[in-house]
């Protein structure tokens, strides 16, 4: 892993769109990430401490962190800071640039504009599953992003207000943007 995705989530994040992730005979280009800055981030996963779920982050920079949400998707985060510093980046979404036979068996029936949109569809694409948890990915820098745009990470409830969700401007594999829905009352 090159320095270039070490480092401070914030710095990395923007970094590594245009990069090109390849896990599962599938290759695919970062077109949406979100930063998460572990203790310092009510929305990070490591915002109360180390866990055996998260305790991959807390790990070396280079690495995934894969965790299963709402009991049927994967989704994974690159490892962005030094040992015990658990800042870590979101893959929200990409572009499948290699292997689209193998992405399209994984996700039958879907165009190819949606085949790595959305974190749990990228996870999907690249056989990504918690097997991965702690292993370090092939990932390689791409062509320079031009435009970049930022806005509040998806589905949030606690730091929704910051715009650490970053993504090549009108690409359409991109995600739509949804917030956190309302809790039921009670609960």
């Amino acid at each position: 892993m090159a320095a270039w995705a070490e480092g401070d989530p914030l710095e990395v994040a923007p970094r590594l769109l245009g990069a090109v992730l390849t896990h599962g005979g599938v290759s695919v280009r970062l077109t949406e990430v979100e930063a998460y800055a572990g203790p310092d981030d009510p929305g990070s996963h490591a915002f109360r401490g180390q866990t055996a779920r998260n305790a991959a982050m807390f790990g070396p920079p280079g690495h995934l962190y894969v965790y299963f949400v709402y009991g049927m998707h994967h989704c994974a985060n690159l490892v962005t800071g030094p040992v015990g510093d658990p800042g870590a980046v979101l893959l929200r979404a990409g572009e499948v640039v290699g292997g689209h036979e193998v992405a399209r068996s994984r996700r039958p029936g879907v165009s190819d504009r949606d085949l790595a949109r959305g974190p749990a569809r990228l996870c999907r694409a690249l056989g990504i599953d918690l097997s991965d948890n702690g292993v370090r990915p092939e990932l390689a820098p791409g062509e320079q992003v031009v435009q970049i745009s930022t806005g509040p990470r998806v589905g949030l409830r606690l730091a929704a207000d910051r715009e650490w969700r970053f993504w090549i401007t009108a690409d359409p594999t991109v995600s739509a943007y949804r917030p956190a829905a309302p809790r039921p009352a009670g609960r």
